[in-house]
């Protein structure tokens, strides 16, 4: 396999200090200054912010244009890299038990939070009173989350429907099968592998291009945000972001912090590590934005190619830590607000029905809400009606939760390739030292 890597902002591993782009070149930066200027935008001229929306959708459109074929090829290449089909589901089967732990330990805290700060308290409402018409679209595809509809939905009708419709469970299903057969051909699937492995590269190339107008995306996505809904809009639900973000940072530095250290890294040093990519989710409220990077990203700080191109994306689907946050803090706070008290028993139906209800949403659009309603619809005695009080202020929460959830994939593949003994440490410390 070859071990090129086109220059898509990830700077060498071994490359000297020397050899660093200027500040004001480097990617991060640029974002930040557009984000600062969307927010600007917004705030002093919501009318002309508004009309930038395309700016931030052609951005994320573009970049879900590559995910498809950048995931079908790391897959297959990392797949018939392994050899062993064994290994394969070794590492699967290791990557789903991880995902599942800390999946849980997310809906837990996320649950003990809604409970200590009470975001909902003293809102008194009468669910009759609230207009619930612009929940339909959400409510309607959440009764369509059953858990048999969410198996067959993973089944694409065809090989080609899947990157068509650009469902991330599908084209990863494929993607296994085919890496598995490819594997399973031994010596004669070498030009098949060697093939994808330098389209991979090419793929790889067109993120870098896309890469380019990052800086557009971000500012037209944060400029609409904020010009649409306003910084005032937040005013009485300020109280349930403050909390939902205190939250998101304990489980960042100190859930995430912890296995880190326990696998040797700063959890601080890594997310310097990938800034340029969380500057990215943080402008465009999407996670999958920058999937492709975080892929070239894990790779170039020592994790084996095969568990990245297994893991990255299948986290995508199965390890949304921000996304479980939410959700139970989320019922929590509609509960309060409608003065709804939950049992015990409730509490602990609402984190199982979480944890399914997170996979069944994959791949729909507005998948957080999604899910909530998914959620909901299970736990009657919390009215579904209440979701409106979200509404408006959900495009803030889900930025948090994209950060997270990318922050979470990061280090979950850092911690399936230590398990697999395919973590080069050398490489680790030098990449987190920006080396």
């Amino acid at each position: 396999m070859s071990e090129a890597h086109l220059d898509t902002g990830v700077a060498p591993v071994a490359a000297p200090p020397a050899n660093r782009k200027p500040f004001y070149r480097a990617l991060y930066f640029q974002v930040i200054v557009a984000v600062v200027a969307g927010v600007l935008v917004g705030h002093f001229w919501p009318s002309v912010a508004v009309q930038l929306k395309p700016l931030g959708d052609g951005f994320i459109h573009l970049i879900k244009m590559v995910i498809g074929p950048v995931i079908f090829c790391t897959v297959v290449a990392g797949i018939a890299g392994l050899g062993d089909i064994r290994k394969v589901g070794r590492v699967g089967g290791k990557a789903l038990l991880y995902f599942e732990v800390v999946s849980t330990v997310a809906l837990v805290i996320g649950l003990l939070a809604g409970h200590l700060f009470k975001p909902g308290a003293g809102f008194d409402l009468d669910p009759s009173k609230l207009d619930s018409k612009a929940l339909a679209g959400f409510t309607t595809q959440a009764h369509n989350q059953s858990v048999p509809d969410f198996l067959l939905h993973i089944i694409p009708n065809t090989f080609v429907d899947a990157f068509a419709s650009g469902n991330v469970l599908q084209i990863l299903l494929v993607s296994i099968l085919f890496g598995v057969g490819l594997s399973a051909m031994g010596e004669k699937g070498r030009p098949v592998y060697d093939l994808i492995d330098r389209i991979s590269h090419v793929f790889f190339n067109i993120v870098g291009i896309i890469m380019k107008v990052a800086q557009l995306g971000a500012f037209g996505a944060i400029a609409f945000t904020i010009g649409q809904y306003g910084v005032g809009s937040l005013g009485p639900l300020v109280k349930l972001i403050l909390s939902f973000y205190v939250t998101l940072a304990f489980f960042t530095l100190v859930v995430l912090g912890l296995i880190s250290r326990y696998l040797g890294f700063s959890i601080l040093r890594f997310m310097s590590y990938i800034k340029d990519e969380l500057l990215i989710v943080l402008g465009t409220s999407s996670s999958e934005a920058a999937l492709p990077q975080m892929l070239q990203k894990l790779e170039a700080m020592g994790c084996s190619r095969p568990v990245v191109g297994l893991v990255v994306p299948a986290g995508y689907s199965f390890n949304l830590d921000g996304t479980n946050v939410y959700l139970t803090m989320a019922v929590l706070f509609i509960a309060q607000a409608f003065n709804v008290e939950l049992s015990f028993m409730q509490e602990m139906t609402l984190i199982v029905v979480a944890m399914l209800s997170s996979k069944g949403a994959s791949g729909v659009a507005g998948a957080a809400f999604v899910m909530l309603a998914s959620t909901l619809l299970v736990i009657p005695v919390v009215p579904v009606s209440g979701m409106v009080l979200i509404l408006g202020i959900h495009r803030f929460m889900g930025t948090g939760l994209a950060l997270v959830n990318t922050i979470g994939n990061g280090v979950a593949t850092v911690a399936i390739a230590a398990w697999e003994r395919e973590l080069d440490r050398d490489r680790l410390k030098q990449a987190l030292a920006g080396r």
